[in-house]
């Protein structure tokens, strides 16, 4: 086949896939959220978006504040982003990305274990009231698995859980027990993996978000008010005398475990980014959070 025919042969087919690919105009919303939140995201509240507004959905999980400081930086696009506490939220009005988030869910800290794990039946016990469970995880051998502090709230709220168990159950040395170091590399896993590998017996437990646990079918042990960081009454009283300091000197803060929800300024997408914060706070958004897990939301806009 010469060229001079074959140019003219796929001329036509060129000329009609260049057409397909303009028409396809498909507006695409882009969603960044707290790692936790990959099941309620992807395969609730996302899909149900894009189905009813005939536009495509990008989940993008990671930890809040890793996060916020991509978006901060310019180094990663968004239309909305989701967070839990504060402390991520104020990164981004700092830096101008967004003007207010609105309060959307909320959950509290447990303790996850694995239905795998050799111990699954010591941590059952202690779900009952018949072991304590702080005992449970200083058993040796145990593999505790957490998020790093750096990066992730739900990591910080491992250790200042830990903290606050200290002092309500006045046990010092608690929180070095268990966890050892602040960021032990032998227990800090990217916070998208941690249940997986719960559910895959890798680690025996960790200290999270019940909202996580319910969503991948995870048994859990519920922990005291005054240590689970879900009662904003509590926060005075108890929560925010939990603070701990990383290496870098960074300060943890313990806050009451509220899911956050802002349009960001530079959305591409701005009209469906509006309309998908009202679906979260709206009774069908609502209902989808709570089938997997999610309190209903507490505190004001921010």
């Amino acid at each position: 086949m010469t060229r001079p025919f074959l140019l003219r042969w796929l001329a036509p087919l060129l000329f009609l896939t260049s057409i397909a690919s303009y028409a396809d105009d498909t507006p695409t919303l882009r969603v960044a959220y707290a790692g936790s939140m990959g099941v309620v995201m992807d395969e609730s509240l996302g899909p149900a978006f894009a189905k009813a507004h005939n536009a495509r959905y990008e989940g993008i999980g990671q930890g809040s504040f890793a996060l916020a400081r991509l978006l901060a930086a310019k180094q990663l696009q968004a239309d909305v982003f989701i967070a839990i506490t504060p402390g991520p939220i104020k990164v981004l009005q700092q830096a101008a990305r967004i003007e207010h988030a609105v309060p959307i869910a909320s959950t509290r800290m447990v303790v996850i274990y694995s239905p795998g794990s050799r111990y699954a039946a010591d941590f059952a016990a202690a779900a009952r009231g018949e072991k304590h469970w702080q005992d449970v995880l200083r058993e040796p051998g145990v593999r505790l698995g957490r998020t790093d502090p750096a990066v992730d709230p739900q990591g910080a709220n491992a250790l200042l859980t830990l903290q606050l168990a200290e002092r309500y159950y006045k046990q010092a040395g608690l929180l070095r027990q268990v966890a050892g170091e602040l960021q032990n590399p032998s227990q800090i896993f990217a916070e998208p993996s941690l249940m997986s590998r719960l559910q895959a017996g890798q680690i025996d437990a960790a200290i999270g978000y019940a909202s996580a646990a319910y969503s991948h079918h995870l048994p859990t042990i519920d922990l005291p008010d005054e240590i689970n960081l879900a009662q904003p009454a509590m926060q005075e009283a108890w929560y925010a005398k939990a603070s701990l300091h990383l290496a870098d000197g960074k300060e943890l803060k313990a806050q009451p475990l509220v899911f956050y929800a802002a349009v960001l300024s530079e959305s591409r997408q701005p009209a469906l980014a509006a309309d998908f914060v009202h679906l979260l706070q709206a009774s069908e958004g609502q209902a989808m959070l709570h089938e997997r897990g999610y309190d209903p939301p507490h505190g004001d806009t921010l």
